[in-house]
């Protein structure tokens, strides 16, 4: 199982500073969620770790080598990444985008192998999508096409899965879709994964380990009952937020809350 960590990492764009000097472990095994208002640096941290962005200092090590000395198809071999809005090409059915999961480990030609094809069935089964294997995309509801993306993701065949907020634009319904079966493929195939969520109810419920940011530094880290507390809600999104237990899954929810007067709101962009 793949490690994945980040060392001393600083971001920019441009001139503006968007993440400092920021230290990060993902454990092993474990769904990770990053919160934190709009601008700290969430998805931006995903996509350095995804090799996706370059950071301007600091190392990202994926199995303790530094990511930027490693072959890109190597890379795709260990990890995969569901980008925020991930669009695929006009007219492509669900079976063909699946299947371009498949590059990290075609050689020559690219062909399509007997064993190619059964990964990509086997990954549309546990996503819910095998039905659907010949439809176009473009005739899927978005939660039917997170899915699919997830399958794709599936079939790299990555114990290491990044994903940037999965649930946007989804109905409470496909919300919860996506994320069990986030959580199902960690509980039974032992995928580590790592996404951004904005709802804080859904990263406590689904995560093992929370990591809260402000600013471009991470303010705490822990597992939900450490990190959805009313302090460091105060601390990370200027609210003053009533925490109790949900019965149901013995993890803290966020039942009510307010804004906290007379505090600079100017940090969270």
């Amino acid at each position: 199982m793949p490690s994945l960590s980040a060392e001393h990492l600083s971001i920019s764009y441009g001139d503006i500073n968007i993440v400092q000097d920021l230290n990060l472990n993902i454990p092993k095994g474990k769904i990770t969620t990053i919160i934190g208002p709009n601008g700290c640096g969430k998805s931006t941290i995903l996509k350095a770790m995804a090799r996706i962005l370059h950071p301007k200092s600091g190392t990202i090590y994926l199995d303790g080598k530094a990511i930027d000395k490693q072959p890109s198809k190597e890379i795709a071999k260990k990890m995969a990444i569901l980008p925020q809005t991930p669009e695929a090409p006009s007219g492509l059915t669900v079976s063909e985008l699946v299947t371009y999961g498949r590059f990290p480990h075609q050689s020559g030609f690219g062909r399509v192998t007997t064993e190619d094809k059964k990964i990509v069935d086997w990954s549309l089964e546990v996503t819910g999508m095998i039905q659907y294997k010949n439809r176009p995309v473009d005739a899927l509801s978005g939660g039917q096409r997170q899915r699919v993306w997830i399958a794709m993701a599936l079939a790299q065949q990555t114990d290491l899965i990044l994903l940037d907020e999965p649930t946007t634009y989804l109905d409470l319904a496909h919300q919860l879709e996506v994320l069990e079966l986030l959580q199902t493929l960690n509980r039974e195939q032992g995928r580590t994964i790592v996404m951004v969520l904005h709802d804080l109810n859904h990263a406590a419920r689904f995560a093992d380990y929370i990591v809260a940011m402000r600013s471009g530094k991470i303010v705490c880290e822990g597992t939900p009952e450490e990190v959805i507390t009313s302090d460091v809600l105060k601390e990370v999104f200027y609210i003053d937020a009533e925490i109790v237990q949900d019965p149901r899954t013995n993890k803290p929810i966020c039942l009510t809350y307010d804004l906290v007067k007379h505090k600079d709101k100017s940090a969270s962009a």
